[in-house]
């Protein structure tokens, strides 16, 4: 048999392509949890000192807001997640794989050192956050660690997910994927606070999450068996040496126009999201009087929903297409809930309503818009195209938390209630942004004939 019809046997065997998808999928999802382990337990960490049953950390607000913005510190500041695209594209999968994974574990288990000890009243001054208590600085320090790994993860597995797929269910695929990371993000969610309640402190619920980030490092060890079987099937045909990254090469990136509105649509869009699901929890408790208990099962649905419409879309788009209307339907939809969260009125009914919104369009956007790129952006350039849409997108994960953080701190009033209109009217000028980006998005289609509005299955 020759090497191209085993090439062939492999990339067209679904068994082997799902086996794949399920094993890289597992890492991203313990990745996922441990990133918003700490979303649901701000309510411990801003609760006074040795309160809450000996919980509170004492945490001011513009201290969380400086920790949730440190995970893209690194990525930014250090443009280490650029050069993590360079180091996928040049030395490969299953290297940056190992090494994004060890950085994830190194940087989750320094950030639970820190919350599980207490340092008194020490303080560290820090970039953007100027002093803060040192197991603020410190836990900061291992997200930004685990930050820099987990985002060279992200692009890690897309890149994965376009080696095996290309040609079949790519969309659907990098959906599917998406939507286990959701279920690790909606568990955190859910379980974070009751778990550190069970088990007596934060750091418990952080030291699960690294937990499962070291299985995640021996999920990939496996899958690093089957990628290099994959390349050496296919050694006469297409590798990663033949494939490799040249700096003459960055041209056709930076000068593609398609491939910024993609870039800055992703920025607009999850700026909208991610950095709203880290405060979430304590708008449910102060604008709609949700118990603190069960304040997180709320933002929990917005991954959950993702978990089943974002395959769902994603298969929409490997058949039928429209991947730019997907994006301009999904932008609309952030706006409007967010324009609705800004509104001085509200219930519990209406805040499960409108994150159910926010979940549909949680699934539009990210089924269209990963499944793009590889339209736009050669296989050789497609994990420094991913390193650079990621690590603007860490732009907004970093320095949008910290801008929030300090608005909440501004609006809390004496008796520590936060006024959330301002904060909510910030994230629905993302949602504008978006939509005006995605309608340029499909103008460019229209022109360049990237086809984005037709089906990826062949």
């Amino acid at each position: 048999m020759s090497t191209e019809a085993i090439r062939q046997k492999l990339n067209d065997s679904k068994t082997a392509r799902w086996t794949a998808l399920i094993i890289v999928s597992v890492t991203m999802m313990f990745a996922y949890f441990f990133t918003d382990v700490m979303s649901p337990l701000e309510p411990l960490l801003t609760a006074a000192k040795g309160s809450e049953n000996g919980m509170g950390l004492g945490w001011t607000s513009s201290e969380y807001g400086w920790f949730s913005g440190a995970y893209g510190l690194m990525n930014v500041y250090l443009l280490l997640l650029f050069f993590g695209g360079i180091i996928l594209d040049k030395f490969g999968i299953r290297f940056t794989g190992l090494l994004s994974t060890a950085l994830m574990f190194g940087g989750a288990v320094l950030k639970w050192w820190s919350v599980a000890n207490d340092f008194g009243d020490s303080t560290i001054w820090v970039p953007f956050g100027g002093d803060v208590q040192a197991q603020v600085a410190y836990a900061g320090l291992g997200f930004a660690i685990y930050g820099v790994g987990a985002e060279i993860a992200g692009i890690t597995v897309s890149k994965v997910i376009v080696k095996w797929f290309t040609g079949h269910e790519l969309a659907l695929a990098m959906g599917l994927q998406v939507a286990l990371a959701r279920i690790g993000t909606a568990v955190a969610l859910g379980a974070a606070l009751p778990v550190a309640k069970m088990l007596g402190g934060v750091n418990a619920s952080v030291g699960l999450g690294a937990a499962c980030l070291c299985i995640g490092m021996i999920s990939f060890l496996v899958y690093n068996v089957m990628d290099k079987k994959l390349d050496a099937s296919a050694a006469s045909v297409s590798t990663e040496e033949e494939e490799g990254f040249k700096f003459s090469d960055l041209a056709i990136l930076f000068t593609n126009k398609g491939f910024w509105y993609i870039t800055f649509l992703c920025l607009m869009f999850y700026a909208g999201v991610f950095p709203f699901l880290k405060f979430a929890t304590k708008l449910m408790v102060f604008k709609y009087g949700v118990d603190p208990e069960l304040a997180g099962l709320i933002p929990a649905m917005l991954p959950f929903g993702t978990i089943f419409l974002t395959p769902f879309f994603g298969g929409i788009y490997d058949k039928h297409g429209k991947g730019a209307t997907l994006m301009i339907i999904g932008s609309i939809l952030l706006t409007i809930v967010h324009i609705t969260f800004a509104l001085p009125m509200g219930n519990i009914a209406l805040a499960i309503a409108v994150m159910i919104v926010l979940g549909i369009a949680f699934g539009l956007v990210p089924s269209a818009m990963w499944p793009s790129v590889p339209k736009i952006i050669p296989m050789k350039l497609l994990g420094t195209a991913y390193a650079v849409i990621f690590y603007i997108q860490n732009i907004g994960l970093s320095m949008v938390p910290m801008w929030i953080g300090q608005v909440n701190q501004n609006n809390t009033d004496a008796s520590g209630v936060i006024d959330y209109t301002e904060s909510m009217t910030i994230f629905a000028g993302f949602g504008v942004v978006a939509i005006i980006i995605a309608f340029l998005l499909l103008v460019e289609d229209k022109k360049k004939g990237y086809g984005l509005q037709l089906p990826n299955a062949k």
